[in-house]
């Protein structure tokens, strides 16, 4: 079940934030989650997933969870692309609107290990 996601219009505080990952396993990993009860509405303006491997292509998959610390089935939004070597990957951009209410989160895996790095920016509004 969700929780009440803080009116937008009358937010109190807007902190901007950047996380990174590099992907060391083949398993879903936990890229970026809202608690259950934190109060905040986390709007997601970017991910970029770089292949670190100078000589192989990896593939990645991007998944909203509807539970905090990736729990429940994902709906993906990027499933096993090919990222390049050397090469990047913008799954999420500013335009796409992407808000995180409370209990959700974004999981990734990687087709391989040490390939890909993420890089997520977002702001949590409270």
């Amino acid at each position: 079940k969700k929780m009440a996601a803080p009116n937008i219009v009358n937010v109190a505080t807007i902190t901007a934030k950047t996380d990174t990952l590099l992907l060391t396993g083949t398993s879903v990993v936990q890229l970026l989650e809202n608690a259950a009860s934190s109060g905040k509405v986390i709007k997601v303006n970017s991910l970029i997933v770089a292949n670190v491997d100078g000589s192989s292509a990896a593939a990645i998959t991007v998944g909203v969870y509807p539970q905090d610390d990736i729990g429940g089935t994902p709906v993906l939004i990027a499933s096993t692309i090919g990222v390049p070597a050397d090469a990047s990957l913008i799954v999420i951009d500013k335009n796409m609107g992407l808000y995180l209410e409370e209990n959700t989160s974004i999981g990734v895996t990687a087709s391989a290990a040490n390939d890909l790095a993420c890089t997520i920016t977002y702001e949590e509004l409270s």
